[in-house]
């Protein structure tokens, strides 16, 4: 395996936005590299990936939400929200938080890892 697929796991593991279920689906892998279960391990990440990795399509809604409002405050949901819709106006696909930029990042490598 790369060093650099490694080191994109790492990055995602590391993000405060990481959940747990990813967190341990992606340490799983980093314990499989190198031995027999590795494609197993690799098939189970990029399904949780695909599974956890939002759009911005999917975040923008939640931003402008009573609950984004509430988990992020007024102002912070709004520049979250003003973020992600200049992000997609620029091209961009995925959230902007660093667990789904370091997911997408590993998305678009999954070919490597299988």
């Amino acid at each position: 395996m790369s060093n650099s697929m490694i080191e994109k796991v790492h990055a995602l593991i590391a993000a405060p936005s990481c959940c747990a279920e990813l967190r341990a689906v992606a340490e799983e892998w980093l314990q499989a590299v190198g031995t027999e279960g590795e494609k197993e391990a690799s098939a189970k990440l990029i399904a949780e990936l695909e599974e956890d990795v939002c759009t911005l399509d999917d975040v923008i809604p939640f931003f402008e939400s009573e609950a984004g409002v509430r988990f992020f405050g007024e102002e912070g949901a709004k520049a979250k929200a003003d973020a992600a819709k200049q992000a997609k106006a620029d091209g961009g696909k995925y959230c902007l938080c660093p667990a789904c930029q370091a997911g997408a990042s590993i998305l678009a490598d999954k070919d490597s890892l299988l």
